[in-house]
């Protein structure tokens, strides 16, 4: 288990980033490293992720590549070596903990999906008279008003230029010609 952690993270080293190579010195210091507290960090990695070999031995992984990059944090000066190890693995455990708990899981199941539902060409042209009958029903401003913003898809400030008015107005029309529209539907028999 030991040369495996060393050999990933040895080779995750060289591979990690073209520019930076391991000195002789840095090697020997991760290689000391590794011999006096990799097993002690596998174990403690092993509780923090629940016993999955894998996931610990890249945390361990991690954990050393983070003190190759940090050396200054090894220094005995500024504290046990050991608690800085296992410091470092339980936080990355939880960074890894919560990025694994924000995704969204795949859900499965063994029904079918609904199949989608099928337009009827008929219903949707009798809407559309529907609605079209209706918008005939309102006034001509309320009419050009919710042509322009819900069937052109224009905004407040282009209706408003196109129609010659303030955009508070257009505001105010949209909100009467809606509530036309619902009594002139409500009237027709339109109930939803």
């Amino acid at each position: 288990m030991t040369a495996r952690i060393s050999e990933r993270t040895h080779r995750r080293t060289r591979a990690g980033s073209e520019e930076t190579a391991i000195s002789d010195h840095d090697a020997q210091l991760l290689r000391a490293l590794h011999d006096e507290h990799a097993e002690a960090l596998y174990a403690h990695a092993l509780r923090l992720v629940n016993g999955d070999r894998q996931r610990a031995e890249d945390l361990v992984q991690e954990t050393l590549l983070r003190a190759w990059r940090h050396p200054e944090s090894l220094d005995p000066r500024r504290g046990s070596v050991r608690s800085w190890l296992f410091t470092t693995a339980r936080n990355l455990a939880i960074d890894a903990w919560r990025r694994r708990s924000t995704r969204v899981g795949e859900v499965f199941t063994d029904d079918l999906p609904e199949p989608p539902e099928v337009i009827d060409e008929a219903e949707r042209a009798v809407e559309a008279w529907t609605v079209a009958e209706a918008l005939n029903r309102l006034s001509p401003t309320h009419r050009e008003v919710l042509v322009e913003c819900f069937y052109q898809g224009r905004s407040v400030a282009e209706a408003a230029s196109r129609l010659g008015v303030p955009p508070g107005t257009v505001k105010s029309r949209t909100h009467y010609a809606l509530r036309s529209l619902r009594l002139v539907l409500a009237e027709m028999g339109v109930t939803g």
